[in-house]
C-alpha cells in the first residue's frame, strides 16, 4: 500500500524488505533460504505465494492477507503495524498507521482492534498493562498467544532482572574496576589543581 510501484516483490526485494532495519521488531537478518521456507510456508496456508498478476519474466510474490482474513483497509493497516514493530498502544498504532490508513481518533483505533479480537479465532490481543504505563498494548497472535513483553525499568528489583551471562558478568566488572580507576584519577587530578590553585 504504501510502495505500490515495487509491488509485488522479487526475491531480491522482498530479501531486503525482511532484513530493513528500521521500524523493525525484532530486526531480522535472514537470507535467501530462510526466504524461501518462509514463503513455501506461507503459500500452503494460502497467505502467501508467487504473485498472480506478474508477467512472468522474473519471479515475483505477494500476500494474500485481504483474500484469507477480508480485512478492511483499518484492520490491514493494524495488523501490518503489529506485525512490523511487535506490540503497541492505541496512539503508538494511530500515529504510525497514518500512510496505511488515517485513522481519525483513537477511539476509531480501539474499535479496530476490538474488531480484530473478536474475530474467530481471535487475531489481536490485549497485553496485561505494565507497570507504570499508562495504556495497555496489543499484540498480534499469528504467531501464537502473547503472555506478555519484557519491560525492564532502571527500579526493577535484582531478582526480577535477567540473569548475567558469565561473558556479561566479566564485562561488568571490568567496567567497575574502569570506574574506580577513573575515580581515584579524577581525585588525584582535582588534588594537584589545588596544590596547584592554593
Amino acid at each position: 500500500m504504501t510502495t505500490p510501484d515495487y509491488y509485488p516483490l522479487t526475491m531480491n526485494a522482498l530479501i531486503n524488505a525482511c532484513n530493513q532495519r528500521s521500524n523493525r521488531e525484532p530486526v531480522m537478518d535472514l537470507d535467501e533460504d530462510d526466504v524461501r521456507q518462509a514463503l513455501h510456508g506461507l503459500e500452503d496456508k494460502q497467505l502467501a505465494g508467487r504473485a498472480r498478476s506478474a508477467d512472468g519474466r522474473v519471479a515475483k510474490y505477494e500476500h494474500w492477507l485481504g483474500e484469507a482474513f477480508n480485512f478492511s483497509r483499518a484492520e490491514t493497516a493494524l495488523m501490518c503495524l503489529l506485525l512490523l514493530r511487535g506490540p503497541q498502544t492505541p496512539g503508538e498504532l494511530r500515529g504510525r498507521t497514518e500512510r496505511l490508513y488515517e485513522f481519525a481518533e483513537i477511539g476509531d483505533v480501539s474499535a479496530g482492534l476490538q474488531k480484530l479480537m473478536e474475530r474467530d479465532p481471535a487475531l489481536v490481543a490485549v497485553l496485561p498493562r505494565q507497570a507504570g504505563a499508562r495504556e495497555s498494548r496489543y499484540a498480534h497472535l499469528l504467531s501464537g498467544p502473547v503472555e506478555s513483553i519484557p519491560v525492564f525499568t532502571a527500579g526493577a528489583s535484582a531478582s526480577q532482572s535477567p540473569a548475567a551471562t558469565p561473558e556479561q558478568e566479566e564485562r561488568i566488572a571490568q567496567l567497575e574496576a574502569t570506574v574506580t580507576q577513573l575515580k581515584s584519577d579524577l581525585e588525584d587530578l582535582k588534588k594537584r589543581l589545588d596544590d596547584l590553585l592554593g
